[in-house]
């Protein structure tokens, strides 16, 4: 009985393959897309530790002051244990979640109108950090159609900051109000009604923006942010009942974040057409 049974193990084996070196040849190409995907980190983390140093010169510049914390670390060349493969959707990537931990995702982008709460252009990228999704961002105002009117300023917070994100926004005609480093929620009131001092002179555009929001005018527009994606975002998790996406890879989950923001701009368009 055990000879006939092992003779038909190995009749079931396709021919071609040996069962002994197949996990060796499965070891061997998860190996190599270990290293393709830590190549693909590395490159990325290189481009954003390149922003951050950017980043805190023009902060130096801009205030005058020494940047607190030590200067951001140089990414790790090789495999880490974080550069694991998903097998279930390869394009997902690991990011941190907003409780805490970390969990399997992509990063969802919308541009919303502060008139309207109209979201204008969206995006799904695999990266965790924002800092490299303004420039692509810009691209997608500048196609809209004319007739949708002329944008004139954007607002942003501190994950979007960078001097080249500045830039991006003056090159494109419009006027960056992007924080430079993370608000307070409840800033003492001599700081809420602090006089802006004197306009830098020749500045940068980094130095330009900085004075424009620490003015009345700045302040009170730069408000407007928290009370525009964030309604958008969170009616679209609790009211629409969005908060995972059903399908896999990238271009199908960049499908998907598209129908989810056309619903959202129907149900608006519907609030809005009375007025």
């Amino acid at each position: 009985m055990l000879a006939r049974a092992e003779a038909a193990d190995e009749a079931d084996v396709p021919d071609g393959m040996s069962i002994p070196e197949e996990p060796a040849l499965r070891e061997k190409r998860l190996a190599k897309l270990a290293e393709a995907r830590a190549k693909e980190r590395c490159e990325r983390e290189r481009a954003e530790h390149a922003g951050k140093l950017a980043e805190r010169r023009a902060k130096t510049a801009a205030t005058g002051e020494k940047p607190r914390g030590k200067p951001p670390a140089p990414p790790v060349e090789g495999p880490l244990p974080k550069d694991q493969i998903n097998l279930t959707d390869e394009d997902s990537r690991i990011m941190p979640a907003a409780g805490g931990g970390f969990e399997q995702a992509y990063n969802a982008q919308a541009v919303v109108a502060a008139g309207s709460l109209l979201v204008v252009a969206a995006d799904v990228v695999q990266a965790p950090n924002d800092k490299q999704q303004l420039e692509p961002m810009l691209d997608k105002i500048e196609a809209l159609p004319e007739r949708l009117g002329a944008v004139e300023t954007l607002l942003a917070d501190a994950g979007d900051f960078s001097a080249a994100n500045v830039e991006a926004c003056r090159e494109a005609s419009l006027e960056p109000r992007i924080a430079m480093s993370r608000q307070p929620h409840h800033p003492p009131l001599g700081e809420r009604f602090a006089k802006e001092g004197p306009a830098p002179e020749n500045p940068t555009p980094v130095e330009a923006m900085a004075h424009r929001l620490k003015t009345p005018e700045g302040r009170k527009l730069y408000a407007l942010r928290k009370q525009t994606p964030e309604p958008v975002f969170g009616i679209i998790k609790s009211a629409l009942g969005f908060r995972q996406f059903s399908l896999r890879g990238l271009d199908k989950v960049r499908a998907e974040w598209s129908l989810v923001t056309m619903a959202w701009n129907l149900k608006r368009m519907f609030v809005l057409a009375p007025a």
